[in-house]
């Protein structure tokens, strides 16, 4: 079963009226981009994650009495960092987004294969919280090789991660 995380506000909570576009783009490769110019702060770039949601294809900044729709060229998060860890007793794979969220792999977590990239490969991807994604990342997908369990598929080869108490496919070959 997902845990909810403290950290963030209750952005799932809050339905404010439309206030338009803000020119503000998350890159393929994890920057915030405003008005053309990286936002290099940290803290600002945290702040902006912690206020974020999805409406269906659509992200956006809200607070309790404005929304502004920005763009996401994918998704808006990469995980940059993976570590084996306890959660809730069980051994479980937490993984560390760039902006500093925890997410362990668990039950009920969203974790899919999605072409990326050009020739398109099925890279992971996971769930942060109410339907924000992380793109594992290269470095953090080779570890996860290194720990995966192979086993025979159905015409292939397949790769199996084994996190609080479940199994998750990393890929086929």
């Amino acid at each position: 079963m997902q845990r909810e995380f403290s950290g963030h506000p209750p952005v799932h909570k809050w339905n404010p009226d439309f206030c338009g576009d803000m020119d503000l783009v998350i890159r393929r490769d994890g920057r915030w981009i405003h008005e053309g110019v990286e936002i290099r702060r940290q803290p600002l770039v945290k702040l902006f994650a912690s206020v974020l949601k999805r409406e269906g294809d659509d992200y956006f900044l809200v607070t309790p009495v404005e929304k502004l729709r920005i763009r996401v060229e994918d998704v808006p998060f990469i995980a940059t960092q993976v570590a084996k860890g306890v959660e809730a007793g069980r051994e479980c794979l937490l993984f560390t987004s760039n902006t500093g969220d925890i997410v362990p792999l668990e039950s009920g977590r969203g974790w899919q294969l999605k072409p990326y990239g050009d020739p398109p490969l099925q890279i992971p991807y996971i769930e942060v919280r109410q339907g924000l994604e992380a793109r594992i990342s290269r470095q953090v997908y080779y570890q996860l090789v290194d720990w995966a369990e192979d086993r025979a598929g159905e015409n292939c080869r397949q790769l199996w991660l084994h996190s609080d108490g479940e199994q998750f496919l990393l890929g086929s070959y």
